[in-house]
């Protein structure tokens, strides 16, 4: 081995073993254990009154949302995932496999901040700004503003609290959970579907919404609320987006679904560039849904819709494993937009520009393969059959294996931690990285907790 090779060698050791101060000279987990806790002091430490921002400059003088064109005031926080509602969810999972105080206390004070960023009509924003929160307060103060179940962030919101609900009993968490459940009902159409805005702002936003798992997300969140709190309502709200999948399906050519529908039932245009038309990754979520009600409830009217959508989807491949997202109603032929040149459709999609190639998933597999192996597993072994060999837990050998298989990139998680307790990317700190990289550590903890 030659001399430099053995000096770069040499110094990668170093700097991984150095790195963020963690001691390697204890195993494996030790190490993982000592990131966890840094990161979370760290993380913890630059919240606003408990809540994130979506993204953070090193020297925490500018905030940003979901990306750097979205700037956030310094008392504002994120609700759209990966933000506060996502953080918190990593917070209760690290207590829940370490026992340590500090990290549900972190859980506990981004569930406040979501409280005291709860809109008056019950939803929530892309952002709240929380500089109003008072610990001492004996109500939650709730402010004006818009509601959206685009990109689950209501639904995200309200899934995170009913989990903290299972841990602490609190009068302004139980108020967060009535309201925002109250408000989901409220916004449900009476054909099961719900709209991307509630109240109504006008044009797409108050149509009835599949793009960006909207009512997808609404279903799964009302399953859940039946399952904490055993409400009829919750579960028959479920039913009801359930219902509306199956009678917006498109035709035995086309059965499908479209991104979002207007009052009339038409495949809509949203925005400029976004096209009607009966689209893949709709569908292939629609299909997870439709499994999921089957489950929860036996009733197989939730199956009938899938052989045909899945026919359909076979039958559109632009390649294998591969489909355009939008195809044109009637023709089936795969159709693009493209921001530049709004309501024009493309057939061709080198045509439209290397910036909406980029911006917007045109292309893509959307989890096909996992869908249908979702469904071929649910027909082969049945309702019952299939909920138990989904919910058996690991045995020891297969934790062992699944523990090991994660050491290569818990030791990069473990070296990418800077001194200050900082996972740093593209020169920001980012709650995506810091989710990732907590729960990738939080499954391999639990891989070798189960192990023993």
């Amino acid at each position: 081995m030659g001399k430099m090779r053995t000096a770069i060698i040499i110094i990668t050791l170093v700097l991984t073993i150095n790195a963020g101060n963690i001691d390697s000279d204890v195993p494996l987990v030790r190490q993982a254990e000592q990131t966890l806790d840094k990161a979370v002091n760290y993380f913890h430490s630059i919240s606003i009154n408990g809540g994130y921002a979506g993204i953070y400059s090193l020297d925490l003088k500018k905030r940003y949302g979901e990306a750097l064109s979205e700037k956030a005031t310094m008392s504002e926080i994120w609700i759209q995932p990966p933000g506060t509602p996502t953080v918190g969810e990593s917070f209760l999972r690290a207590y829940h496999i370490t026992g340590k105080k500090r990290y549900f206390e972190a859980a506990v004070d981004a569930a406040r901040a979501l409280a005291w960023g709860q809109i008056k009509y019950g939803g929530w924003d892309h952002r709240a700004d929380v500089s109003h929160l008072d610990k001492n307060a004996p109500v939650v103060i709730r402010r004006d503003g818009y509601c959206t179940f685009d990109d689950d962030i209501t639904q995200g919101a309200i899934s995170f609290l009913i989990k903290m609900d299972e841990e602490i009993d609190a009068p302004w968490l139980t108020s967060a959970i009535n309201v925002g459940l109250r408000y989901m009902i409220n916004a449900q159409f009476a054909n099961g579907a719900w709209p991307q805005y509630y109240p109504f702002i006008g044009h797409y936003q108050d149509y009835y919404t599949f793009n960006d798992d909207v009512i997808n997300d609404c279903i799964r969140v009302m399953l859940e609320a039946h399952k904490a709190y055993g409400n009829k309502e919750y579960l028959e709200s479920a039913r009801k987006g359930g219902d509306f999948i199956i009678m917006s399906q498109g035709p035995e050519n086309q059965a499908g679904w479209a991104q979002q529908y207007d009052w009339n039932m038409k495949p809509a245009w949203a925005r400029s560039f976004e096209p009607p038309g009966i689209c893949s990754r709709v569908t292939i979520a629609n299909i997870g849904t439709l499994l999921d009600l089957y489950l929860y409830t036996g009733n197989k009217k939730y199956l009938n819709p899938i052989p045909q959508a899945l026919k359909w989807l076979e039958k559109s491949k632009i390649a294998e494993n591969r489909w355009a997202r939008i195809y044109e109603m009637g023709t089936n032929k795969p159709i693009y937009g493209d921001r530049t040149d709004g309501y024009k459709i493309f057939y061709d999609y080198a045509q439209i520009s290397d910036r909406e190639k980029c911006s917007y998933n045109w292309q893509n597999d959307y989890g096909f393969k996992k869908v249908q192996a979702y469904y071929s597993d649910v027909m082969a072994l049945g309702p019952n059959d299939y909920i138990t060999k989904r919910d058996k837990p690991l045995s020891r050998e297969q934790c062992k294996a699944a523990a090991r298989k994660m050491e290569r990139d818990i030791r990069r998680i473990i070296s990418n931690l800077d001194e200050q307790g900082r996972w740093i990317d593209g020169g920001n700190i980012t709650c995506e990285i810091f989710v990732h990289n907590v729960n990738m550590i939080c499954e391999y903890l639990d891989a070798v907790k189960n192990s023993k």
